[in-house]
């Protein structure tokens, strides 16, 4: 490729893994060296650069260069349609209208980008210690079922000096949704933020047969953050380029199951859920950061360009808090798996200066920073996956109002304080510690109806695990099955029974 466009003077280009998609491809039989050296490579690059390129067969080049040809044959036959939108979205399977014109050689590009996601995907869950078809069944199938288009895109663009008015600025960073993203493209123009927060250069050295390979949030989350999205920004829009995005089927439920089984640390914040909904919860996050300013300011963009604060305090290897950090002579802190990787090298990745395990000492404040942002990590995103709960049910809820035209409770709605609805008076009307009477409903068993326990918990969706006062056994029950207990019942039972209520009410006193 012909160099249009080069990084800033500080970025240098790191030599990124180019890897044959021929040897990285799953095949049936024990593994051959050859394969164990790629998938290593891979994972290996985009551990250290956040990408990786992909060597492809003299097919497969050939038709992506055909494909190129025609995208720019295409936006300069149509320069309105470029002036407009400047791109063209492709999904398998989709039905074209009457006067949809499309570029050609989509289809054979599309299956050809298709496999070498696919590959690469597998080659990651190998590294995992996982099977290489852990997340087929999070994809679509292949093929695809008639009438079914396909949820992974492929979008073609182009850009020519006398088509740019009107074009957003570039350098914006970003971050892919899916799983799997491969660009190819006539010159280069991406750059990619390394774990370090170093911007680089990293489709400078790709040939003509390459394809950048960045990972997504989706794929980081399936992993639980084992494997980390990547972040690039376009900064060459003089060119023709087709970008794959290997996607999730929108009934997919993304959870970390088989990171759990192969014995990974899950954090609490990778919680199951399902792909519409994760998609739609990073389309109203892109909404929100781009209606906050179009045209973001300095301070703005310097921003989005910086890395996060949760980024800092953890483990560049691991993704894990730094709560074992330690520093160094020369002032850098690490800890986690890059601590493990200093201490083999002998020396700092960051300053290249020598290092003596000897002379390491706990960075006491850097860990307690590090625990501390743990702890309300973990606590805000517990209450965010809760609160998203609890809209859910009060969705289906209201659905099952409207299908059946009201209900014969007097339910109420009201708004808490965190703008979410939920229903109270209904669901929950009690609250813990408090007495009741199990009235009972079909599924009560027939020993507890009549009698008197104490809410000791509240669970979802209704449910009540209470404690029976005289026998002290404890069952899960809806609030329908539950009465409370008057004032007047309780003196009535005091005047009555005075004894075996105080003794049921203070054990200890018996």
């Amino acid at each position: 490729m012909a160099s249009s466009s080069s990084p800033s003077p500080s970025a240098a280009i790191p030599r990124l893994a180019r890897v044959r998609l021929h040897d990285l491809a799953p095949y049936d039989g024990a593994a051959t060296p050859a394969y164990s050296r790629a998938v290593h490579a891979l994972s290996s690059s985009l551990t250290r650069h956040s990408a990786a390129l992909l060597d492809l067969p003299a097919a497969h080049a050939a038709i992506l260069r055909c494909a190129l040809q025609s995208a720019r044959a295409f936006f300069r036959a149509n320069p309105r349609q470029a002036q407009a939108q400047g791109l063209y979205l492709y999904r398998a399977g989709r039905t074209p209208d009457d006067d949809d014109l499309s570029p050609a050689c989509m289809d054979d590009a599309f299956r050809c980008l298709g496999e070498a996601a696919r590959a690469a995907l597998s080659a990651i869950a190998r590294h995992l210690r996982l099977r290489t078809n852990v997340f087929d069944h999070l994809l679509d199938d292949t093929p695809l079922p008639v009438n079914e288009a396909s949820s992974s895109e492929l979008l073609v663009s182009y850009s020519h000096e006398q088509l740019q008015r009107g074009h957003a600025p570039t350098g914006c960073p970003q971050v892919d949704r899916g799983f799997i993203m491969l660009v190819a493209s006539d010159h280069p123009g991406i750059e990619v933020c390394d774990p370090n927060g170093q911007w680089y250069l990293a489709d400078g050295v790709s040939g003509p047969g390459d394809l950048l390979l960045l990972t997504g949030r989706a794929l980081s989350h399936v992993t639980a953050g084992l494997r980390s999205n990547s972040h690039y920004r376009i900064t060459n829009e003089n060119r023709a380029s087709l970008t794959f995005r290997l996607m999730p089927h929108a009934n997919a439920i993304l959870d970390c199951s088989p990171i759990s089984a192969a014995g990974h640390c899950v954090p609490q914040i990778y919680q199951p859920i399902s792909a519409s909904q994760f998609m739609d919860d990073l389309c109203a996050e892109e909404r929100a950061v781009s209606n906050h300013s179009e045209a973001p300011s300095e301070s703005q963009a310097n921003f989005l360009s910086e890395p996060s604060l949760r980024s800092v305090l953890s483990d560049s290897l691991s993704g894990a808090f730094l709560e074992d950090a330690m520093v160094l002579l020369c002032g850098h802190s690490f800890g986690g798996l890059m601590l493990k990787k200093v201490i083999e090298m002998a020396r700092c990745t960051i300053c290249n200066g020598e290092v003596d395990p000897a002379t390491l000492f706990p960075n006491l404040a850097l860990r307690a920073v590090a625990t501390v942002v743990k702890m309300e990590d973990d606590r805000r995103l517990y209450h965010n996956a809760a609160l998203r709960k609890r809209r859910k049910e009060v969705t289906e809820h209201m659905d099952v109002l409207k299908r059946t035209g009201g209900s014969k409770d007097n339910d109420e709605l009201v708004l808490d304080g965190e703008n979410s609805m939920a229903l109270r008076g209904v669901q929950y009307p009690f609250v813990v510690s408090e007495r009741v009477l199990i009235v009972g409903n079909r599924r009560t068993p027939d020993k507890f109806v009549g009698k008197e326990a104490v809410i000791t918990s509240q669970c979802l969706n209704g449910w009540y695990l209470v404690k029976t006062v005289d026998s002290g056994e404890s069952i899960r029950l809806q609030y329908r099955s539950l009465k409370k207990v008057t004032e007047l019942q309780l003196q009535s039972e005091m005047r009555l029974q005075p004894l075996t209520f105080l003794q049921s009410k203070y054990p200890s006193c018996s």
